[in-house]
């Protein structure tokens, strides 16, 4: 599960906290270097993260299951699996309908 936590400083920074798998603090400290750099659109700086990763994300910090997400918008798991992978393509009602169950923006899926 994605943890993350901010501290707010007295002198304008804040202290971000991030609890990633082990696997991606490679491409999680890369990203954050890439996000430090000035002028780096965002596309360049997380190279490579999509739709599919941003629902991912938000299902895992919702702690809900790709079958529990997939009950709560009335579709079959693998749809799921499908749009996470990116091989399903998340479509505007689709990503209104994932919003709703995920509790959040729906242009995040776009």
């Amino acid at each position: 599960m994605l943890e993350i936590t901010k501290t707010f400083r007295a002198d304008g920074f804040v202290v971000i906290s991030v609890v990633v798998p082990a696997d991606r603090v490679d491409d999680v400290v890369r990203a954050i270097e890439k996000a430090l750099e000035p002028d780096i659109p965002a596309e360049e700086a997380f190279a490579g993260f999509g739709p599919g990763d941003a629902l991912r994300g938000m299902r895992r910090l919702r702690e809900m299951t790709q079958a529990q997400l997939a009950a709560a918008i009335g579709v079959h798991k693998s749809h799921i699996s499908g749009m996470e992978r990116g091989r399903r393509p998340i479509g505007k009602e689709m990503a209104k309908r994932l919003a709703d169950a995920l509790n959040t923006s729906y242009k995040v899926f776009l």
